[in-house]
């Protein structure tokens, strides 16, 4: 089993939420988690103790996410088909990826990554600058691995008939 796999598990993604957080609004609603997140941790300066409200409820927010939204009614998007390549990704181990796509994805997470020092550091040391460094450097990584998330599902959308079948 993959870390992502294992991350999804975490999340509870069925096969049901997968088809809700295809919806657009979820994939782009998802890119407010990670600011309400790093928001909530340094609310600690003003809030104290109670800054564990806004980040559990930002920890909900990450959750809830691919819930909230209803199934999409088209997938024939860029963002859908990111979500829609996550899941092939995921899958990876039972029907292979081809060969160009198999190294990319794993060094786009591994420059997110490395954007998560930053912004940790820059948390604890309640440093503005690191914490911008870590949470751009998260996000370049994430766009990019989602856009090759949209290129790998191109690809292997007609190699398996559950895959075919998310495009609509």
């Amino acid at each position: 089993m993959t870390l992502e796999s294992k991350i999804a598990d975490i999340f509870s993604m069925s096969d049901a939420v997968w088809a809700r957080h295809a919806n657009p609004w979820s994939v782009w609603t998802r890119f407010t988690a990670l600011p309400l997140l790093v928001l909530a941790i340094w609310s600690r300066v003003w809030l104290g103790w109670w800054a564990i409200v806004p980040v559990a409820l930002a920890v909900l927010w990450t959750w809830f996410n691919p819930r909230v939204f209803p199934k999409p009614a088209s997938t024939n998007n860029w963002a859908s088909k990111a979500v829609l390549g996550e899941r092939v990704w995921l899958n990876r181990n039972v029907i292979p990826v081809p060969q160009h796509h198999q190294r990319v994805p794993s060094i786009l997470s591994a420059v997110s990554a490395s954007g998560v020092i930053f912004l940790v550091w820059g948390l604890v040391a309640l440093n503005v600058w690191s914490t911008l460094l870590g949470t751009v450097i998260i996000y370049l990584g994430k766009l990019w691995f989602i856009d090759r998330m949209v290129w790998l599902y191109q690809d292997m959308k007609d190699a398996n008939p559950e895959y075919q079948s998310w495009l609509y």
